[in-house]
């Protein structure tokens, strides 16, 4: 599978709590060409302590195996999550390449 989207924030440098290893987080709107009111959202965690040196607006394209998880949430309501556990990333609007191998791409949606 692959996404090509926009970067809407900043990518945050995170630490997993077990772990204590460091991580970048960001969101990524997939959309059609032209404006789209209702894009497709994920949220993108690179999980290489490292600097992805990806800036909001940036154009990428990620595309690995995706995976599904399935569980119960909070709020008792049967809850998927779709990733891709081993990822690699491009950017694609400007020159240059970003290693994004290793990230996780997440899309929550309700079952119900």
């Amino acid at each position: 599978m692959q996404v090509f989207g926009n970067i809407a924030t900043e990518p945050t440098r995170k630490e997993s709590k077990l772990s204590q290893k460091g991580y970048y987080e960001l969101r990524l709107a997939e959309s059609q060409r032209g404006p789209d009111k209702n894009p497709t959202w994920y949220t993108v965690r690179i999980m290489k302590d490292e600097d992805p040196g990806l800036t909001k607006g940036d154009f990428v394209k990620v595309t690995g195996k995706l995976k599904t998880d399935f569980y119960l949430s909070r709020e008792g309501k049967p809850t998927g999550t779709l990733h891709w556990p081993g990822c690699r990333g491009r950017r694609t609007a400007t020159s240059g390449e970003f290693s994004a191998s290793g990230c996780e791409i997440h899309l929550r949606q309700s079952l119900n």
